[in-house]
């Protein structure tokens, strides 16, 4: 039996991409939330004008959905110039770099979405390009190959990353500016969904922006979807205008609860307690029982419950915590007498 891939809140569409787009701030003074990056940002794009240089080479690493495109997105508008872009899956061979890399204006931004899925023999292809603005192409094969240097434009190569961990050393040393993006407070997400609810000409009321923001995970582009689903719901069933009432009735149509759980994280949680007494267990068993891949499991549902602290990952497995049996309303278990090793009441 196929097992079933699951797009959570967490996990872009082409819509979601699509909307998200539209809804971007234009440039940093717009952009709310992340202020020490943003600052950051803004005194290299100074010195960059001032200077008459290239930014630097810029990395971005965190989890998804947190403004990662669109800090990139951003400083080709600051700095006046062009922006290319594409993705490490996009990129197999260093063939694929050549059109990008020949076609790099003065002071142009190349930005690699997913950088760390990018070969390694991409990587070291583009090594001379990020130090030293040339590429090397080896001409012919055998005997008869020769190598001819390229010179480029100067560039900014901005990489972004949801693991950062996985880029290899040399690669990662060479940024310039490494900068981790974290969650955002509810009240930056309110702000953000006031904003783009503007951005679309709904009307919406401070009450229903901190709802949606409650539920949504630290994350603006979770905020965004979930602002354009209760949008459509108050055009359906409403006058268009979003009251608090009416978001906490679409939010919990669409299955988001106060805590920003859906459907398939509070399934995980049943399946864990339920059918495996609250753990310890293996994601593989937990998979097999949902019939869900591991790689759904561990990338899309897990991450928020363990940073939400309704899990915890111990060397025996997955193990439900009493935040999590609270929320289902079951009773936390006694450690048995019997028990060895590490609990939750160690």
């Amino acid at each position: 039996m196929a097992r079933e891939k699951i797009i959570g809140p967490g996990g872009p569409s082409d819509d979601d991409r699509k909307r998200d787009a539209a809804l971007r701030p234009k440039l940093l003074r717009e952009v709310i939330g992340q202020k020490k990056v943003a600052e950051r940002l803004q005194i290299a794009v100074d010195a960059s004008r001032k200077l008459k240089e290239p930014l630097g080479h810029i990395l971005f690493d965190g989890p998804p959905g947190l403004g990662k495109t669109t800090f990139a997105t951003v400083l080709p508008n600051e700095l006046s110039t062009t922006i290319q872009m594409t993705s490490g899956p996009a990129l197999s061979k260093p063939a694929d770099m050549l059109p990008f890399l020949t076609n790099l204006e003065e002071g142009s931004i190349l930005f690699i979405d997913e950088i760390h899925r990018m070969p390694r023999v991409v990587e070291e292809f583009i090594y001379p390009a990020m130090e030293d603005f040339r590429i090397d192409i080896v001409l012919g094969e055998g005997v008869n190959a020769r190598t001819i240097s390229m010179t480029l434009k100067r560039f900014t190569l901005i990489g972004a990353t949801t693991r950062g961990g996985m880029l290899s050393g040399p690669m990662r040393d060479r940024f310039k500016m490494r900068e981790h993006l974290d969650y955002y407070t509810i009240g930056e997400l309110a702000q953000i969904v006031g904003i783009n609810a503007k951005k679309l000409n709904t009307p919406v009321s401070d009450g229903a922006c901190n709802e949606i923001a409650r539920r949504s995970r630290g994350t603006p582009r979770v905020a965004n979807s979930l602002l354009h689903w209760a949008r459509i719901y108050s055009a359906a069933r409403s006058d268009g205008t979003i009251s608090e009432p009416l978001a906490h009735e679409a939010l919990d149509v669409k299955e988001v609860d106060a805590d920003g759980l859906d459907k398939n994280d509070r399934r995980y949680l049943e399946v864990l307690i339920d059918v495996f007494s609250g753990g310890p267990t293996g994601v593989e068993a937990i998979g097999a029982t949902m019939n869900i891949s591991t790689d759904t499991l561990t990338d899309e549902i897990e991450p928020y419950l363990l940073r939400e602290q309704f899990l915890v990952r111990s060397p025996r497995g997955r193990m439900a915590t009493p935040k999590a049996f609270a929320l289902l309303q079951k009773p936390f278990p006694k450690p048995r007498p019997d028990e060895k090793g590490p609990s939750l009441f160690d």
